[in-house]
């Protein structure tokens, strides 16, 4: 949408903030736990979904391995 005074596009700043933010923990390995738990209750109804420190629990095992130590695939 343009601005009707200055013909300059309008910036949403809470949007952008959030898909920066978004972005920003894709990036890192961090994904959105509630877009996960949503997921998991339309898609999987029957199984349990994990708590949000089992899940950054989780994507940071994944990132690093078991022991902590660093890998890139």
């Amino acid at each position: 949408m343009n601005c009707a005074n200055c013909s300059l596009l309008k910036l949403d700043l809470p949007r952008l903030g959030a898909r920066l933010r978004d972005g920003a923990r894709l990036m890192i390995g961090q994904g959105d736990y509630d877009a996960y738990a949503a997921h998991r209750r339309a898609r999987h109804p029957a199984e349990a979904v994990m708590s949000r420190e089992q899940y950054f629990f989780e994507r940071q095992t994944r990132r690093f391995g078991e022991g902590g130590a660093f890998r890139c695939c």
